[in-house]
């Protein structure tokens, strides 16, 4: 179902990148290797840092600046890619939506629920589609796992296991709930992914274990409860030396039919059997680009087509709730129920918003769970 104008202009999509970072540097690389998209602007606020990083990728005549409306007038851009920190994400993206242009941002949405609201507020007034890039949806691997837990029956339990030992340095050693606010998002979002299933609640301990070089906790265990009854439990670390488990971390998915495991990079493990008592097998898919570069796929066809992509704003928020409600129970020692996280971000939203479109839009919502349950319905379709 299209919710948002299609863009049927000839030849490749034009597009400016919002940051010249790090994580901006991948993503000129991905835009650059996409034969249906030109990179013809790049904005940051420190223009030498955009224009090195244009020269370090031997890229010409793309014009830089630091006003992402302005530069997208110059160049006649048709969409715009937000890399900026998340911070930025709020008013780079409402910036982008109404000077009429479709935006793919890096995740998350925004720093809180409140943020993502008014973000999807935005995205109806505009007209204009927001999609976030989950891109750890995009893994040929995970495809495969999410067509054989759709045959496995009713779902019971599903786990995650993520242990890594990264050193940034810098400003992720120093930040509050680091594991759950800047990485757990990933498996929590592909939960739902797999499921196609909404949290109703979790409940969630944290801690930093006595060796940890990071300031605040960096280890946590949450439990959540879906629609269905489904548990899902995480678990995860962010200095566990040894026996580190893939980006993806590791996963069991057990159901009515039997079980699957994914060591998060290759294709998923099968001990199932069918209704008839037939084996399950592993299906084979077909192989289309992983990570960002999916995430950018996805993105073009949305527009060329007018089909809602995976991860519109919309359908995105409940990833997010589930960051901060995970946050929260952590906080308080008590279980939290993601409904009350949305109803909370729906009020602070509505008091916080400075734009009169937008606020109206959130006015007439009278509860932002009616309103994405709906979407989402729609989206599904």
């Amino acid at each position: 179902m299209s919710t948002f104008a299609t863009t049927d202009t000839p030849g490749r999509l034009r597009l400016v990148q919002v940051g010249a970072g790090g994580m901006g540097k991948a993503w000129i690389e991905a835009i650059t290797a996409n034969p249906d998209v030109e990179l013809v602007g790049l904005v940051d606020l420190n223009t030498d840092t955009a224009h090195a990083a244009l020269a370090e990728k031997g890229l010409a005549g793309v014009l830089v600046g630091t006003s992402v409306s302005d530069v997208a007038a110059a160049t006649g851009a048709h969409a715009v890619v937000n890399v900026t920190v998340p911070v930025a994400h709020h008013p780079v993206n409402v910036e982008a939506m109404l000077a009429g242009l479709p935006v793919l941002c890096e995740k998350p949405a925004a720093p809180t629920v409140a943020e993502a609201l008014s973000l999807a507020a935005s995205a109806e007034a505009s007209g204009q589609m927001l999609m976030i890039s989950q891109s750890r949806r995009y893994f040929n691997s995970l495809t495969q796992l999410k067509a054989v837990t759709g045959e496995l029956g009713e779902i019971g339990v599903i786990t995650t296991e993520f242990f890594k030992a990264p050193h940034f340095g810098g400003f992720r050693e120093d930040m509050d709930h680091v594991l759950l606010v800047d990485m757990a998002i990933h498996p929590f979002d592909a939960v739902r992914h797999l499921t196609g299933q909404d949290p109703v609640s979790v409940y969630c301990e944290e801690f930093n274990p006595a060796w940890s070089w990071y300031k605040a906790d960096a280890a946590a265990t949450a439990i959540f409860e879906f629609s269905s009854g489904l548990r899902y439990v995480y678990s995860g670390s962010w200095c566990a030396d040894g026996q580190e488990t893939s980006w993806n971390g590791q996963w069991r998915v057990n159901g009515e039919r039997g079980t699957a495991r994914w060591d998060g990079e290759q294709a998923p493990v099968v001990d199932a059997v069918d209704a008839a008592g037939g084996k399950i097998g592993v299906p084979a898919v077909a192989a289309g680009p992983e990570q960002i570069a999916g995430s950018l796929a996805e993105f073009v066809s949305a527009i060329r087509t007018g089909k809602v992509p995976d991860g519109e704003i919309h359908a995105n928020v409940h990833s997010l709730a589930m960051v901060e409600a995970a946050v929260l129970s952590a906080e308080t020692g008590q279980r939290v129920r993601i409904d009350d996280v949305l109803t909370a971000a729906y009020e602070q939203a509505l008091v916080a918003e400075k734009n009169a479109e937008v606020k109206a839009v959130l006015a007439a919502w009278g509860s932002p769970l009616g309103r994405l349950a709906c979407r989402a319905e729609a989206i599904s379709r």
